[in-house]
């Protein structure tokens, strides 16, 4: 399989806005493959009646060198056990009616859609309202139905959030609902896909430790991006009340009407990050950057770092053999602004490659320059091969394999001095390497 770089176009393509135009952007951008989400509840607004109206929107603006990867939830306000239109998706009341719908989906995309994935991170409760041995049910029964309409389809295991693997020091929910559903599921998917946050070093192990546990079963990313905010180990204390008022518990339930009217997050919450907000100035710049409104500085400081850590796990994660990686995310959902006292959005609304001008996905962030930049440098790379420096372990060098073409970069000591690495500075073909990554020239010693 060539190696392919694909962009999330996002989490609610046609739900409280129009289908738009995007996929002309992933491909000035070099992107190989998007991933769009859609749910039950717009794909069957009443028993019986289908409605492919935002499936062909897509459809009709991606050529045939764009793959396709659908990411479905099992949601709908009728069919679903937990009765919803957005989130959380949880078992159909009755799985024939939810087959059927499948069914006549894949039977309209046949042959233009590869991709057909079962929930998204069904081991976090603000995804999946169910066991681990409901998933394995409804996967079972989403291959099956697939399968009958598109035999030549792929199945996408819902994907797998970071710190699942490696394997965590103390027992972990999340883990063994993965374990459950790997085992009990084996034979329900094709693909098994990964989702690449936090601590970027960690990529390797993570990767190593997802094989292991899935076998023979092709291992895509999913989802990456980075730097959390939580990564910055000064921004914790400041975020303490906020976690503890309840940032990240399960959602009862998350409409579309929720999200028009912005009620989504619970009082304490948004109380919690006002409060926040009225001290951003007081704030460390680590935390500063990742808000609504924050100078421009760091605005510009958080894009550089962005760009960076895009090249950074791209490199790790091609060099363990992986060769599908899907960036999180295209741009925002709607031009509307995002909402500042929601913790969700603190953690990842800045994750986009572009943003709206007006109506239009048109802005290009810093980012989406250094994807462009990768994929274009990763056009007819046989592989990705770290390349080792001899007492230098701060030293990442990465051959992109047939093209002539190394990246490279110096491990800062912490994330939050990435210009002031511990060891001397080091001259690899002309250039000398700092913490940001850069395209060389490669060559030998």
């Amino acid at each position: 399989m060539d190696i392919r770089l694909g962009v999330v176009r996002g989490i609610q393509y046609g739900l409280i806005d129009k289908p738009d135009t995007f996929a002309p952007q992933a491909r000035e951008l070099g992107a190989g493959l998007v991933r769009v989400f859609f749910y039950w509840s717009q794909l069957e607004p009443e028993p019986g009646r289908y409605d492919w109206s935002a499936v062909d929107a897509v459809l009709g603006q991606v050529d045939d060198g764009t793959e396709l990867w659908f990411t479905l939830g099992a949601s709908s306000p009728w069919g679903s056990t937990r009765a919803t239109d957005l989130l959380p998706a949880s078992p159909p009341l009755d799985p024939a009616a939810y087959a059927a719908m499948l069914r006549a989906l894949v039977g309209h995309c046949r042959g233009r859609v590869r991709h057909w994935q079962c929930e998204n991170e069904p081991s976090n409760a603000l995804f999946w309202a169910g066991t681990a041995a409901d998933y394995v049910a409804h996967l079972q029964g989403f291959h099956q139905a697939v399968k009958s309409a598109d035999p030549d389809a792929t199945v996408v295991l819902g994907g797998c959030p970071p710190g699942v693997f490696p394997a965590p020091d103390r027992p972990d929910g999340e883990r063994e609902f993965f374990l459950q559903v790997i085992d009990e599921g084996r034979d329900a998917y094709d693909v098994f896909d990964i989702h690449l946050y936090g601590d970027p070093y960690l990529i390797p192990r993570t990767i190593e430790d997802a094989r292991a546990a899935v076998g023979d079963k092709p291992v895509v990313v999913g989802e990456y991006n980075g730097p959390l905010p939580l990564q910055f180990p000064e921004v914790f204390e400041h975020l303490t009340e906020v976690i503890e008022a309840g940032a990240i518990q399960p959602w009862h339930r998350l409409t579309v009407q929720d999200l028009f009217d912005g009620t989504f997050t619970p009082e304490p919450v948004h109380a919690a990050m006002k409060r926040l907000y009225d001290r951003m100035a007081e704030l460390p710049p680590a935390l500063q950057m990742f808000m609504t409104g924050c100078p421009e500085e760091l605005e510009a400081r958080r894009h550089r770092l962005n760009a960076d850590d895009l090249l950074i796990r791209n490199m790790l994660a091609l060099s363990c053999g992986i060769r599908l990686t899907v960036c999180w995310q295209l741009g925002p959902d709607t031009p509307e602004p995002p909402e500042p006292y929601d913790f969700l959005q603190l953690l990842f609304s800045k994750f986009q490659l572009m943003a709206f001008e007006g109506d239009s996905l048109s802005v290009r962030h810093p980012c989406a320059d250094a994807f462009a930049e990768l994929s274009s440098r990763l056009a007819g790379a046989a592989d990705v091969r770290r390349v080792e420096v001899p007492g230098r372990p701060d030293a990442y060098v990465f051959e992109l394999v047939g093209t002539g073409v190394e990246v490279a970069w110096l491990r800062p000591s912490s994330p939050s001095s990435p210009s002031a690495p511990e060891l001397p500075a080091l001259v690899r073909n002309g250039a000398t390497l700092t913490s940001r990554p850069q395209f060389t020239c490669a060559a030998e010693w």
